[in-house]
């Protein structure tokens, strides 16, 4: 199933084939909750070549705290946050859930950084849930996934 998002101003859209994604999380990162305004984010991996991309985004990078660099992307008109990668792993992307036209379909895999959720946003737990960022081998298959 063909699915589009898009920004608050339309000027930025995007499609993806559902069977392409590899995976959905929450994640309660404080960066996540600064950059989104709220508990948490809700993202959507997936291969930047399933990605098909219309408008510019301006980009923000900062170091998480894994050693990572996280490259936000946003409109720079409306503002809105619609996607993420890790500068270290530019095959992947990380499509904010909340830019969906329509998410009715999205099944959530997996909760990270549990450990900085906020009461009043606290993890579901009935799904996997991880005090911080995932296993090195959950991240390196996303990576494999992503060829």
């Amino acid at each position: 199933m063909i699915v589009q998002g898009r920004c608050q101003c339309d000027q930025v859209n995007y499609e993806f084939d559902t069977e392409k994604i590899i995976s959905a999380h929450h994640c309660h990162c404080k960066d996540c909750q600064r950059s989104t305004g709220s508990g948490k984010a809700t993202i959507i991996y997936i291969a930047n070549k399933n990605l098909k991309l219309n408008g510019e985004l301006k980009f923000y990078g900062k170091k998480g705290t894994t050693g990572m660099t996280v490259k936000r992307g946003f409109c720079e008109n409306c503002g809105s946050g619609v996607m993420s990668y890790p500068k270290e792993i530019p095959l992947l992307r990380f499509i904010k859930a909340g830019t969906l036209d329509d998410s009715s379909w999205l099944k959530i895999d997996s909760t990270f950084f549990t450990k900085s959720a906020r009461d009043w946003d606290a993890p579901n737990e009935d799904i996997k849930c991880y005090e911080g960022n995932p296993d090195i081998m959950t991240n390196i298959k996303s990576v494999i996934k992503a060829l």
